[in-house]
């Protein structure tokens, strides 16, 4: 007894173009893999580079263009100056960081979404107020925008923020700047 239509099956062996799709795969992963080979599984301090951001001041710890083994999160310490804050931002990739020195705050604003025709978003009008010190961690939701805030006006309050690349990759490489740290 055959569930499948004799029609079904004679469209399916219609002849179309061919191409190489599968092939090509196998051959671009068997090459990643040689060079996957030639990246540093190590990072030393002084090959992690600073960058004056619009978010503020960073030290990349690992970044996709570090040409490390890690190919999934992106790292960095980010450097909060005594009283400021950093630029608001938003990604649809969820957001932890660790408190490394200091203390503060954070505000987040919650994503609402309604899947439609197309995606809608809109963002809460109010924050909600998260405090940390030395040795917590946070979590910010994906597409939660936020901004981080340093309570301490004499000491500079450092974080460790750690994202990842995998929603990237799927296509959803959606990241906004909505306001630049102070002097950026």
């Amino acid at each position: 007894m055959s569930f499948i239509d004799a029609r079904e099956r004679e469209h399916a062996h219609k002849p179309t173009t061919f191409v190489s799709f599968y092939a090509d795969a196998v051959k671009a992963s068997e090459e990643f893999r040689k060079e996957y080979d030639s990246r540093v599984g190590s990072v030393k301090y002084s090959e992690m580079p600073f960058e004056r951001s619009p978010d503020g001041l960073i030290k990349h710890i690992i970044n996709e263009r570090m040409n490390t083994k890690e190919c999934c999160l992106d790292i960095y310490m980010q450097f909060l100056p005594p009283g400021e804050a950093s630029g608001t931002h938003r990604h649809l990739s969820e957001e932890v960081f660790y408190v490394v020195e200091g203390s503060g705050y954070d505000y987040h604003w919650d994503v609402n979404f309604d899947c439609k025709d197309v995606m809608e978003f809109s963002w809460e009008k109010e924050p909600k107020k998260f405090e940390w010190k030395a040795g917590d961690f946070v979590y910010i939701p994906p597409y939660c925008a936020h901004k981080h805030f340093n309570a301490d006006p004499k000491n500079e309050a450092r974080i460790i923020v750690c994202t990842s690349r995998i929603v990237k990759a799927m296509g959803f490489d959606w990241f906004e700047q909505l306001e630049n740290a102070k002097g950026f």
